[in-house]
């Protein structure tokens, strides 16, 4: 049951891939929080949110295994954005880096032979499907947008009505 050391490895890679993503996210949602959109402050803030629940399902993964998880250092910058349309492309291109790196941990698990990650994996190829394609709907109709202040404050209120969850949902 014990997993590859390699393995293992990339797997503690994907912990601190995820935990910077959530970093990335919460400065996202503080660059938007500086441009007064509360809404989509709150919608990134939830990502962020999200993002620790993602490590976290690898946290135990590992634990479940008889591995031993580790938290790498981080290395997030993100510069200030003046517009949302700056802040969701960057959460893209972030959740696009993301997809890469579950679609390589999904490589190599299958290299290797662990069919044991695979119920796991396969919920992140799934759940990376999902987070892309809401990013890009988001980047889209900001976007159609444009310089619409109306539009605007309307796209933000309506994110800013996400249901909220915990890190340990």
């Amino acid at each position: 049951m014990k997993m590859d050391n390699a393995l293992e490895k990339a797997f503690c890679q994907q912990i601190t891939m995820e935990f910077e993503a959530s970093m990335v996210y919460r400065q996202l949602a503080i660059e938007m929080d500086v441009l007064s959109l509360p809404g989509m402050a709150a919608w990134l803030r939830h990502q962020a949110d999200e993002e620790i629940v993602h490590a976290n399902k690898f946290i135990d993964h590992l634990l479940d295994r008889d591995n031993h998880p580790t938290i790498g250092s981080t290395d997030v910058n993100v510069q200030e954005m003046d517009n949302p349309l700056a802040a969701f492309t960057a959460a893209l291109e972030h959740e696009r880096k993301v997809s890469e790196a579950i679609r390589d941990l999904y490589r190599q698990s299958e290299e290797v032979g662990d069919l044991d990650s695979r119920p796991l994996l396969n919920w992140f190829l799934t759940e990376q499907i999902e987070e892309e394609a809401t990013v890009t709907e988001i980047v889209d109709r900001i976007k159609l947008i444009h310089d619409d202040g109306p539009g605007l404050l309307r796209l933000d209120a309506e994110l800013g009505s996400r249901p909220t969850s915990t890190t340990e949902d």
